[in-house]
């Protein structure tokens, strides 16, 4: 595994809104070490902004469909820059 780190903008689709994705997103980026953002859209899916190592960034994902109700049907990704100046992780 890289030791890099990368910017990555997910978007996720299903059963992602009004089921605790939000505040488990923002908690297991806390615990691996992460930073970045996380928010729901209008049209029902919810959008994350997620810096660390691949390796980071999969075990938040992993961490996040584990959630009772949640149930990630479909995600959208994206490279971004990284954010030199991003120190946590946060719920918008």
């Amino acid at each position: 595994m890289s030791n890099e780190v990368i910017r990555r903008r997910i978007t996720f689709y299903g059963w992602v809104q009004g089921v605790g994705f939000r505040y488990r997103a923002y908690h297991a980026a806390e615990a691996v070490g992460v930073t970045g953002w996380v928010k729901n859209n209008y049209n029902g899916s919810v959008t994350m902004e997620i810096q660390g190592t691949e390796d980071q960034i999969d075990r938040v994902i992993i961490a996040i469909e584990k959630g009772t109700y949640i149930r990630i049907e479909n995600m959208e990704c994206s490279t971004l820059p990284v954010d030199t100046d991003e120190r946590s992780f946060r719920i918008k």
